[in-house]
């Protein structure tokens, strides 16, 4: 799942480098997508990164490839150059992802919950934009706390290293702080939701990814909400 400008800026990009061969600048991405600053592609080029979809080439001036396209773009993709994905082999619970459509938490005769599953979890997208209320998946009352909890789709590989991997089912407790070294479900600038370590850190807050191609994130604590914390997660084999 894409924003509409992040879709926008993934084709803009494919086609530049099919008609070119040469990225374009963040001015010119600028000025396609019609924003004002250049932080705001900076951030569409992250989320972008995030979710696989383009990767930065290192010692290179401008230098992005498309390694995928959204299904319904239509567009060429350029032949990319050869990139090998991280590796990591956790142990996971496997999860029995058996639909449920009931609207209520409360426990079934098997042990488990049906909990709201709200969509793919990367940068981008608000989690509110993301429920569907008709979405659920049972989940084993055992990995389940006090509280409230919904479930998100991991789209990415921005938290490999901690055993997150892409396609991912992860189990998440609202709440609205958390402690240094939490992985939490964030929200920047009310526009995108993040899966990231977090950190304060004097005046700031540090979102950092669990994989050393993506870069660590700074902002002002007015600019982050926590959406909730990791407490559990379900992979299916």
């Amino acid at each position: 799942m894409l924003t509409r400008k992040q879709f926008e800026l993934l084709t803009f990009i494919n086609l530049r480098l099919n008609d070119s061969g040469v990225s374009p600048s963040f001015d010119e991405m600028k000025e396609a997508l019609g924003l004002k600053s250049k932080s705001g592609i900076h951030r569409l080029i992250t989320g972008l990164e995030e979710r696989g979809f383009i990767r930065r080439l290192p010692h290179r001036a401008r230098a992005l490839e498309v390694l995928r396209l959204p299904d319904d773009t239509g567009a060429r993709k350029p032949r990319p150059e050869s990139a090998t994905p991280p590796s990591f082999q956790p142990n996971v619970i496997q999860g029995n992802f058996t639909p449920s459509f009931a609207g209520t938490t409360a426990r079934d005769d098997q042990g488990a919950v049906p909990l709201p599953l709200y969509g793919r979890i990367a940068a981008g997208t608000p989690i509110e934009a993301l429920r569907d209320e008709a979405a659920s998946i049972d989940v084993p009352a055992a990995l389940l706390g006090k509280g409230e909890h919904y479930a998100l789709e991991v789209d990415g590989d921005s938290m490999v290293d901690a055993g997150i991997q892409d396609g991912d089912t992860i189990i998440i407790q609202r709440c609205d702080t958390a402690e240094n070294g939490t992985i939490v479900v964030a929200l920047v600038d009310d526009l995108e939701a993040t899966l990231k370590r977090f950190r304060r850190k004097g005046g700031s807050i540090a979102l950092e990814p669990a994989n050393p191609a993506y870069e660590t994130r700074i902002f002002g604590p007015e600019r982050v909400k926590v959406q909730g914390k990791l407490i559990g997660l379900m992979r299916r084999y």
